[in-house]
């Protein structure tokens, strides 16, 4: 199957009309996205969208062979005019499938958002998905997880966990084209919005682009050990988050103590919790050594600060006294097993701590201690990382990659 993308954007398309933020005013020209539709193989069009005819001659497609026209969600403001010829736009019935003339069969997938999703399969077997904006399967069943699709359209960064369930089920593999759509402008377009699509196994492509199913596409793997650094309220930890949302069954290592009756550290735990996806499993511990050493689904681990402050209070390193005649000795053995714990992983591994040296020299000894050693672990931590990231006011910055 042959498929062309008449627009990537959502449904108001990018940059929004009237809209003043600043990923809207730098999307002019080849970084503006018309609403997502799609032209398969010319006969079939799914999504009908203003200026569809004219997107598809400038795409060098002319839709006088479209057979079958699809919509897959509610189409708020004025009804689009349906272009002469073209037959009248419709919706299958969730679970019933069509067969188009031209020898295509779609299957309708339901939602869990107002919205269809269509299964389609070409006259050659290859088989694609495409999900509405804001849309993610309602569920996953046997004919979903025969075997992998060759592609996959989805709202790949407004509904990451679409993407998880589909990896879930087996409905997407390590073969699978992901290709996001329905952008909008949460994201920055150009190298912003590539790196969240990578992120998530996923790539872009701009308006008009010519794609064949079941053609490999190499996308940059997610590196299997990143380091997130940043200062406090950075955005660090929201983007270790992002890194990991479109995979099912992530490890939460929350190195957080309970602190008994501080209130407003339980509200920033709960923060940090609602904000997890549902599928992911929390454990709160500071023993990651043997979350390292054993096999299974990628571990997020938040912070590495908090565990570096457990591993000084065990080795009663705040104590000056203490420091000269053990601490120092069995904090330094303490890191150099995580680190060679780091090292030896075969997980997916995505870690957090914070960048303190930048900040203003601590009063006492021991928090400038806490502040040398948290660098010393920082720095050897990323050594190991085959990707380092610095997380300034929200902007992540490559240090290694």
């Amino acid at each position: 199957m042959e498929l062309t993308l008449l627009g990537t954007g959502t449904p108001e398309g990018l940059p929004r009309p009237g809209c003043p933020c600043a990923a809207c005013a730098v999307s002019v020209g080849p970084l503006a996205r018309a609403a997502t539709s799609l032209l398969v193989d010319g006969a079939l069009l799914l999504d009908l969208t203003p200026g569809a005819v004219l997107a598809g001659a400038r795409a060098g497609h002319s839709l006088a062979g479209v057979r079958q026209v699809l919509l897959t969600h509610p189409h708020d403001g004025p009804p689009v005019e349906l272009p002469p010829g073209l037959p009248t736009a419709g919706r299958v019935p969730d679970g019933r499938e069509l067969a188009v003339i031209s020898g295509h069969r779609v299957r309708a997938v339901p939602m869990d958002a107002p919205g269809t999703g269509y299964e389609v399969t070409g006259p050659d077997g290859g088989r694609l998905l495409y999900l509405p904006p804001g849309g993610a399967p309602a569920g996953t069943n046997g004919t979903m997880a025969e075997r992998p699709y060759d592609m996959v359209l989805a709202d790949v960064l407004g509904r990451p966990e679409a993407l998880a369930r589909l990896r879930a089920s087996g409905a997407a593999g390590p073969t699978t084209d992901v290709i996001a759509v329905h952008l909008d402008h949460d994201v920055p377009p150009g190298r912003e919005l590539q790196r969240r699509c990578a992120a998530a196994g996923a790539r872009a492509v701009p308006d008009g682009a010519t794609v064949t199913v079941g053609e490999y596409h190499a996308v940059p793997d997610l590196p299997r050990r990143t380091l997130v650094l940043g200062g406090a309220r950075s955005g660090k930890s929201v983007e270790a988050e992002r890194r990991l949302e479109g995979f099912p069954e992530v490890v939460y290592a929350a190195t957080s103590d309970s602190r008994d009756g501080d209130a407003e550290w339980a509200a920033r735990v709960g923060l940090h919790r609602e904000r997890r996806p549902a599928s992911w499993r929390t454990v709160e511990t500071c023993e990651l050594v043997p979350l390292l050493a054993e096999g299974g689904p990628p571990l997020l681990v938040d912070c590495l600060a908090l565990w570096l402050t457990d591993a000084m209070d065990r080795a009663g390193a705040w104590d000056d006294a203490v420091w000269e005649a053990r601490g120092r000795e069995e904090l330094r053995e303490r890191t150099a097993e995580l680190v060679a714990a780091v090292r030896a992983t075969r997980r997916t591994v995505v870690a957090v701590s914070n960048e303190v040296g930048s900040g203003v020299v601590p009063a006492t000894a021991s928090g400038r201690r806490f502040r040398d050693e948290l660098g010393r672990l920082n720095a050897a931590v990323a050594a190991e990382c085959e990707h380092v990231l610095l997380v300034v006011a929200g902007q992540a910055l490559v240090l290694k990659d």
